[in-house]
């Protein structure tokens, strides 16, 4: 499972990164490490950047970007269906 699987108001734990090794990087330096907790605040009108919230800061993440972060799902709140199946 990955960020994009997440609805808006869905929390999960980050898993681990795959993808490039630049990618990674930078993702890392973000604060996405594994066992970070996300929060998935929003998205934009057309569901792409996503917004998260990763260690009390809000990142705006491409899809493309959010599928290469795995993730262990661990509640729902109310959910707009704004990011998922665009």
């Amino acid at each position: 499972m990955t960020i994009c699987d997440l609805k808006i108001g869905d929390f999960a734990y980050i898993d681990t990164i795959i993808g490039n090794k630049n990618l990674a990087k930078r993702l890392l330096a973000l604060g996405c490490i594994e066992g970070t907790e996300v929060e998935v605040k929003g998205c934009a009108p057309f569901g792409d950047p996503l917004i998260l919230n990763i260690r009390g800061f809000n990142l705006a993440l491409r899809k493309k970007d959010a599928k290469n972060i795995n993730i262990t799902k661990v509640k729902e709140k109310n959910h707009e269906d704004c990011c998922v199946n665009r």
